[in-house]
This record gives C-alpha cells, structure tokens and sequence, in this order.
C-alpha cells in the first residue's frame, strides 16, 4: 500500500507518495516523541527492514502524520503502532525544520512537531514494540546519550544528533544541561 504525507511541492502542502518525498527531498511534516523520566529518556532502536536508518537508535517515536491528522493524534497513534504504549498525553514542546542525508540517496527534509511524555517511573508504562518498527528499547540517561552519540555517531539517528546538538534546551528543560 502506498502510503502518502503532507509534503510541500512548489510552495503548497499536498499529500506526497513517501518514498518519493524522500527521494527528492521535499520538505514535509513529522512528528518526533520521547519519553522521559527524570533525566532519563526512552530510545528505540530501528528495525532492519526499515527504508532508511535501519538498526540505529533514535528517540523514542518519529513518523509523518496522515493528511489532515493533527500532529498530537499523530503523537499518540505512533506510541501505540511503534511501541504499544497507550495512556501518555505528549506536550509539544517546539516545531523545528532540519534536512539530512539518511543513506541510500535519501534525504529528510522535515518540519518536525516535538512532543514529550514525562512519567515518574519507567517501570510505569509497559512498552511492547512492534518488530516491523522497532528491534529493541532501552532507557538511557541523559550524560550517557550525549556521551554515546559523541563517540559513536553513526549508530544513532541524524535527526536524534540535531536534537541533541540544536534542539536540547526546548526538549529536556531542567535537564538540558546534562546533554
């Protein structure tokens, strides 16, 4: 099934095929979730078979939203269909725009909606993955994401790295510092 995006082409949002979205590097919509608890964020790891970046960690949930879905629907749907998660009420906590090469000749091109989720206790949300999303799951501490990604960047995400480097204040708060 071919799946479709709001992507602007010649200065007007339209629903794009998302593959070619990709392939030319149009800018789009996405929407971007992590999960927090304290300083501590839930990362996933992205499935093999995905298209791009497959088997590097990233934050929590990333996806585009459907035509005419509001990004906050989108927020909720994407932690349920990529991590079984349910009973979170994400915050938007900023848009921002950035454009990456993600391999394979593709880029993203992305006006991305932040949202964060923030628990007391990770052992109080139960987190089942989908594996056509996601290969593994893992709460990491803030100092240890900004360490891992300093030392290892190719094993996360482009986009988790511009959020770290740009975007760590809006995200993480309090806690901003420790990135």
């Amino acid at each position: 099934m071919t799946e479709y995006i709001p992507a602007w082409r010649d200065g007007k949002l339209a629903p794009e095929e998302k593959l070619a979205v990709h392939r030319l590097g149009l800018k789009h919509m996405a929407v971007s979730v992590f999960v927090l608890s304290g300083e501590a964020v839930l990362l996933q790891q992205r499935a093999a078979g995905k298209y791009h970046t497959p088997g590097l960690w990233t934050n929590t949930c990333c996806t585009h939203p459907r035509w005419n879905e509001a990004p906050e629907v989108c927020a909720i749907r994407r932690l349920d269909e990529e991590l079984g998660i349910t009973g979170l009420a994400p915050q938007f906590r900023q848009k921002v725009e950035y454009r990456a090469e993600v391999g394979a000749g593709l880029i993203e091109h992305e006006v991305v909606d932040i949202f964060v989720a923030e628990v007391a206790d990770p052992a109080s949300i139960v987190v089942n993955p989908d594996p056509d999303e996601v290969a593994a799951v893992r709460w990491m501490n803030l100092p240890e994401l900004r360490a891992m990604t300093t030392r290892f960047p190719h094993r996360f995400t482009p986009w988790l790295r511009i959020y770290l480097d740009e975007h760590a204040e809006q995200i993480f708060g309090q806690h901003a510092g420790l990135v």
